[in-house]
Parts: structure tokens; sequence; C-alpha cells
């Protein structure tokens, strides 16, 4: 199957916490690049671009010779952006679509790969996405993201809450971290986009168990590193250290 893998990358300047933090300076390049440039070290993609609304960013992808899709202000989602941005992009049926985060400059690009040879070993599968081991700290965080999977590694649910219970304490699997990074196959993410919210994922406030809850599945790759997103100034000054070394 010869289709076309595209990392595409939404970004808006709105945020409560870090505004404009697609914009923000990290050592002489704005997030934004860092991520871009980033997604462009994977093997496995063949072309980036930069899902947005806001002209400012645009100018700044553009300026550093990247891609710029300009979207509706109007998305309820990253997903719905992604879904317009291909649509532009007149992406076809079985392209895929890698779903990255904007605020994840150090990422490391072999994970972008690994979401995408899970779909390309198996032309049935729509969706893809990763986990990594759950530090115990966070077991009970509500903001870290708990996921199961069947033996085969499709998931099997997704939750806030400590997820496995460790009934017997002894002997429990080690609990898996989800790692919020996405592919799609271009038609399922169409799909996806026009699916109304759920049960599960209005009580959870976790978008992907719309995936679940509509019978389609979610194969899950493993890696041992923990995603560092830049949410909080703590976290942006994580990563400049990161970056300073």
């Amino acid at each position: 199957m010869n289709a076309k893998i595209i990392a595409l990358i939404p970004a808006r300047l709105a945020a409560t916490r870090l505004p404009n933090k697609p914009l923000i300076e990290l050592h002489g390049k704005t997030m934004i690049q860092r991520v871009w440039e980033q997604a462009m070290k994977a093997n496995k993609i063949q072309e980036v671009a930069v899902a947005t609304p806001d002209r400012e960013i645009a100018k700044v992808v553009e300026g550093f010779g990247g891609r710029a899709v300009m979207t509706s202000e109007s998305h309820r989602s990253g997903t719905d952006r992604l879904a317009e941005a291909a649509s532009i992009l007149n992406l076809a049926p079985n392209d895929i679509v890698v779903n990255l985060q904007g605020d994840e400059p150090v990422i490391a690009p072999e994970t972008l790969d690994m979401v995408v040879d899970l779909l390309l070993a198996d032309p049935e599968l729509v969706m893809s996405s990763l986990m990594c081991p759950c530090p115990d700290f966070d077991l009970n965080n509500p903001a870290c993201v708990k996921v199961v999977c069947a033996l085969n590694g499709d998931a099997l649910y997704f939750s806030r809450a400590r997820l496995p219970y460790d009934r017997n304490v002894a002997g429990a699997p080690v609990a898996h971290q989800h790692y919020g990074l996405y592919a799609y196959r271009r038609h399922f993410l169409t799909t996806y986009s026009s699916l109304a919210p759920t049960p599960l994922e209005k009580i959870e406030s976790l978008e992907q168990l719309r995936v679940l809850e509509n019978g389609y599945k979610i194969r899950m790759a493993k890696v041992e590193m923990s995603p560092i997103g830049v949410d909080t100034p703590e976290d942006l000054a994580r990563v400049l250290a990161l970056l300073a070394t």
C-alpha cells in the first residue's frame, strides 16, 4: 500500500496557563519550530505541516521554511483541526496522519516512527498510539492518564483513575501511562471527527474513549520514556534546562 505519511501539528495561540505557547522562544527557536524540527528527523515521516487558526503562527512557520495550513477558529479539539487540515491537503483515504502536539519540543523522532509502524504492519488498523510505564507517584494522579491493553496490544480502556487496581498488592502488572501521540488513517480521522461525544468520554474527559465506545481499535506500542510536554511554567523551565545540556 502506497500511503503518504504526514505529521500534522495542531497549534493555536489561545492558552490559559501559557499564553502564546507555540511562539515561546527556547534558546533561539520558537517552540513550534523545535517540534517541527523533531518531526522532520523521523525516518517514516515524509511531510510535516502545522494546522493553525492563527496567522501569527503561520507567519512564523513559513519564516523558518515550514508549511502552515490555515484552519477554522471554531474547532472543539485538535483532532477536528487535523481533520480539516487533511481535507485541505487533499490527502488520500489510506494516507497516514500523525497527530503531534505542538508543545513537545524534545519529542524523540523514533516515537513517531513507532506509531506509523503499527499502521503499516496491519492494513486493517485505523489508529495507533503509545504508552510508557507509569511512575508510582502518578498512579493516583488524575492528570496522568492510564491505559490497559489486550494481549495483542489493543487498548481496552483509558482512565484518569488508578488502572489496573492492584487488589493483591504483589505480582500485579506494571501500570502504563498513555503517551498522547496518535497516528490515523486519513479516512478514520474524518470519521473520528464526525462522531458525537460518548458517555465514558464525558465522564473521564478523555476524547480517545470515543474511539473505543464506537467499537474501533487503538493499537498501542510501548516506549520507556514518558512525554515531556510544556503546559506550565515549571514544564517550561524543565525543557529549557534539557535543551541547554
